[in-house]
């Protein structure tokens, strides 16, 4: 486990404990519904992607000089663990991806044409395989319903966690089409086996709300609850880039931060007292910028800032089984 995910995360995990614990004396000693939850979880990403860019810091100063887009639809299967006391709840969720997955086209897009800077250059299109990825959340949020007086059923809590996600990537077999002659078709070369090893850790501290509905005791359902979460965060990004059709070892790393956006729908059918069905629909966006340095055996490192972004636009659905004790 990378050394910049266990400090956090240790953070956002002690928080969760010491909330928890201060409100363990005041839960009720008979409880009408079940306090612990785990769930099994099955998460798809479609139409989602993960990207970065970075500008020319010499003239003609083309912004960007380089972009990069992966696809990450995906399929990825884990573990949610949540525990309800009398006011607060605390939990902690692992994702990871089932096996190696062909995730769509990978594009490559380069303006290094210093004489005409706006003019695309290169263009790559590669297959793209996601390798063994993670995520891990953890969280904590109070019951504030009934001190606003909103009426039973409601449920609103302020929220607050911590959320990682690792992706793993490789680029390989396709085709490099380099536009050479302005005017004239480009030349094309095929590109065999693995061109690119790209690794990036997103770090997201987040704020929100969480708000719901639920009805209890129905004739069909034990219960029936909607529920939706909006979050910002703050969000660190850790690009690793490694081109692996070049000579050496040729390396580039970004290093970001910026804002995060998260929205959540959900619904939950309370099969029995102690097992739910439920589905939820999440978008996140991810939008950081900071400093591109590229390390190559044959010369020194070159940091920079110039134009350096990357971000993320991930759309999931997500199938659970609860069972509540």
């Amino acid at each position: 486990m990378p050394r910049a995910f266990r400090y956090p995360l240790h953070t956002a995990l002690l928080l969760c404990l010491l909330s928890g614990t201060a409100q363990a004396g005041q839960e009720d000693p008979v409880s009408a519904e079940p306090s612990w939850q785990i769930a099994i979880k099955q998460k798809t990403l479609v139409n989602s992607h993960t990207s970065y860019e970075f500008g020319n810091p010499s003239p003609p100063y083309q912004q960007p000089l380089s972009r990069l887009e992966f696809p990450v639809d995906s399929v990825w299967g884990g573990v949610e663990i949540r525990k309800q006391f009398s006011r607060v709840s605390v939990g902690a969720g692992f994702l990871t991806t089932l096996s190696d997955q062909e995730t769509g086209r990978f594009k490559d897009s380069d303006w290094d044409d210093d004489t005409a800077p706006s003019r695309l250059s290169i263009y790559g299109e590669t297959s793209c395989r996601l390798n063994p990825s993670y995520q891990v959340e953890a969280d904590v949020d109070l019951q504030v319903a009934d001190l606003l007086h909103l009426p039973h059923g409601f449920d609103l809590r302020p929220v607050a966690g911590f959320r990682w996600q690792q992706l793993a990537l490789v680029a390989h077999d396709g085709t490099q089409y380099d536009y050479t002659t302005p005017g004239l078709p480009p030349d094309m070369q095929s590109i065999v086996g693995d061109s690119i090893d790209f690794e990036q850790n997103w770090y997201q501290y987040f704020l929100g709300i969480r708000l719901g509905y639920e009805w209890q005791r129905l004739p069909w359902l034990h219960r029936l609850k909607l529920q939706s979460q909006l979050d910002w965060s703050y969000v660190a990004g850790d690009n690793r880039d490694y081109h692996l059709l070049r000579p050496g070892h040729r390396i580039t790393e970004e290093q970001t931060s910026g804002n995060g956006w998260h929205a959540s729908l959900a619904a939950v059918w309370g099969i029995t007292r102690n097992v739910d069905l439920g589905v939820e629909v999440d978008y996140l966006r991810l939008e950081t910028s900071g400093t591109h340095t590229l390390r190559y055996d044959f010369s020194p490192a070159e940091s920079s800032s110039a134009g350096v972004k990357a971000w993320s636009e991930q759309y999931g659905i997500t199938m659970k089984a609860q069972f509540r004790f």
